[in-house]
């Protein structure tokens, strides 16, 4: 579809498919979990919404302020693990960092904050369950995924 375009430095085909067309993007009214990752520095953010069945995951969706990294890890994550159980949405993590070759520190942190998301959602499930009347988890990072300013950036000229 993307041919005859000049790709980003660094974007396959399939992550630019993802940017501009992003799979699973949205909120999922009925979702059994709900989970946020915050980046307090930055203000960035993703929700992941989760809705399972026992153990398989029936349905998921993501929504985020960040990036077009962020986006991108996204949607691509959320293909791998939609219709698969949760073990296997656990390990999707590493074969998520082995999908995307060697990520840059930025990129990592985008890739965090989608996974942090999705623990988040399985976690607001967890309490929901054992009767917490908890309409979100959030976990806030550790890391940020601003970038520093480079020395003399902003000097007046």
């Amino acid at each position: 579809m993307f041919e005859d375009v000049k790709m980003p430095e660094g974007m396959s085909p399939e992550a630019l498919e993802h940017l501009m067309y992003p799979k699973n993007y949205g909120k999922l009214d009925d979702a059994d979990g709900v989970g946020v990752a915050l980046d307090e520095k930055t203000g960035e953010y993703v929700i992941f919404y989760t809705k399972l069945d026992n153990e398989l995951i029936k349905d998921v969706k993501y929504a985020t302020n960040g990036c077009q990294d962020t986006v991108v890890i996204g949607s691509m994550f959320t293909e791998m693990i939609l219709g698969n159980d949760l073990d296997y949405a656990q390990q999707a993590v590493q074969k998520m960092h082995e999908k995307l070759g060697k990520l840059s520190p930025k990129q990592q942190v985008c890739a965090d904050i989608v996974f942090t998301a999705f623990i988040a959602s399985l976690k607001n499930k967890e309490n929901r369950d054992n009767g917490a009347d908890e309409e979100l988890h959030v976990l806030k990072m550790k890391e940020s995924c601003e970038i520093p300013e480079q020395e003399g950036e902003n000097d007046e000229k």
